[in-house]
C-alpha cells in the first residue's frame, strides 16, 4: 500500500515562494510517476507538474519559469519548489503517484490511484 503525506503549504504574499514535500510510503519507486495536482473552490482538480525518474519532468503552462519539480529517491519524497507565486495559484495542493512503471508523466488525476489529502496554499494580492 502507498501513503503519501504532504506538507509545506501556508500564506504568502504574491511573489514570494512556497515549497511543498511528498513523503511517499510503500511500494513507490523512482520510476513512478509523481504529480502534483491542485484545485481551486469550484475548479475541477487540475495537473501542475509531474516527474518520473529525476529528469523526466513535465509542466502545466501556466507554471512554467516559476514552479520546480524535483525528486530525492533516498528520501522517497517528491518536491514543489513555487516562486513567484500569483493570486491565482490559490488551491489546495494535492501529491500523487501512479503504479504503471512507464516512460511518460501522465497529466489526467485518473491515471494516479494513489493521493494525499492535499495541502492549501493561499497567496495574498
Amino acid at each position: 500500500q502507498v501513503q503519501l503525506v504532504e506538507s509545506g503549504g501556508g500564506l504568502v504574499q504574491a511573489g514570494g515562494s512556497l515549497r511543498l514535500s511528498c513523503a511517499a510510503s510503500g511500494s513507490i519507486f523512482s520510476n513512478n510517476a509523481m504529480g502534483w495536482f491542485r484545485q481551486a473552490p469550484g475548479k475541477e482538480r487540475e495537473f501542475v507538474a509531474g516527474i518520473r525518474w529525476s529528469s523526466n519532468t513535465l509542466y502545466a503552462e501556466f507554471v512554467k519559469g516559476r514552479f520546480t519539480i524535483s525528486r530525492d529517491n533516498a528520501k522517497n519524497t517528491v518536491y514543489l519548489q513555487m516562486n513567484s507565486l500569483k493570486p491565482e495559484d490559490t488551491a489546495v495542493y494535492y501529491c500523487a503517484a501512479d503504479k504503471i512503471i512507464g516512460a511518460v508523466v501522465p497529466t489526467s488525476p485518473r491515471a494516479y490511484p494513489y493521493w494525499g489529502q492535499g495541502t492549501q496554499v493561499t497567496v495574498s494580492s
